[in-house]
């Protein structure tokens, strides 16, 4: 009975190993991952949360983006694209390494989602209180956020706002280039209430890449007004190249020339 028994384990201890080893062999091998959903755009909401923003100030730009989810224009511009799709996450920024993602990757595609997304926000808390003003640090941790996307799109851009110059961290010109050398787009919204020559720091340092633009608000109790714009353009050029350097003046919209 002993030597049965003994047969029998081992036989089973066999069987078990050469299940692991297939295991291992199919993850090395590399088994095809969970296929990606194609979008039109992939989009990263960069929100400035440095000590120059304080609550009220804070609290306008968080009503701003929930007030654009919320406007039908937005939707509008997610449906005219070629997916009619979008994949949308938000950041909170401030110093280099203080980054916080307050709205996980979030495919948008109709109008329970996208106010299902502006709710999301809505209801989110403000997640940073200081820290310096690094937007080199801003874009080093939205590009990080691109490769945990479930969602795969032509077109990848980071959004950022901000009412400061980048004054810690390293260089912005280094984290811009490198963010379009991997074919992303950088946009800005720079809010001119502390620093009124945000908007060339903007232009000439941060903003790059395929129909690179910003637009200006000229205060915090404008930015409502200027994401909406912003975003609208952003989404609706989906599909239809890169913006023309002659976007309209006179209302708040830069186009980056393109070198």
């Amino acid at each position: 009975m002993s030597v049965r028994f003994d047969s029998r384990r081992r036989l089973l201890i066999w069987r078990g190993a050469c299940c692991a080893a297939a295991l291992l062999l199919a993850l090395a091998s590399g088994a095809p991952a969970r296929a990606q959903i194609m979008v039109d755009l992939q989009l990263v909401l960069a929100v400035d949360a440095s000590g120059s923003v304080n609550t009220y100030r804070f609290e306008l730009q968080k009503r701003g983006y929930v007030a654009a989810l919320r406007n039908p224009r937005v939707l509008g511009a997610i449906l005219s694209g070629g997916t009619q799709s979008i994949a949308l996450t938000m950041m909170q920024w401030t110093g280099p390494f203080l980054q916080r993602e307050v709205l996980p990757w979030t495919l948008l595609k109709d109008e329970a989602s996208v106010k299902s997304a502006a709710a999301v926000i809505e209801e989110t808390p403000r997640r940073l209180f200081g820290g310096g003003t690094s937007i080199s640090g801003a874009i080093d941790y939205a590009m990080a956020m691109f490769p945990r996307s479930p969602f795969k799109a032509e077109r990848r851009v980071i959004d950022i706002s901000g009412d400061g110059a980048n004054n810690n961290g390293r260089s912005v010109v280094r984290a811009r280039d490198e963010a379009v050398a991997a074919d992303v787009t950088i946009n800005g919204l720079p809010i001119l209430a502390v620093e009124p020559d945000l908007a060339e720091h903007y232009r000439d340092y941060v903003i790059g890449g395929p129909g690179a633009f910003m637009v200006v608000a000229e205060n915090f109790e404008n930015f409502a007004d200027a994401i909406l714009k912003k975003m609208i353009i952003e989404i609706a050029a989906n599909g239809r190249g890169p913006l023309r350097s002659s976007l309209p003046s006179g209302n708040g919209i830069v186009a980056k020339a393109q070198r």
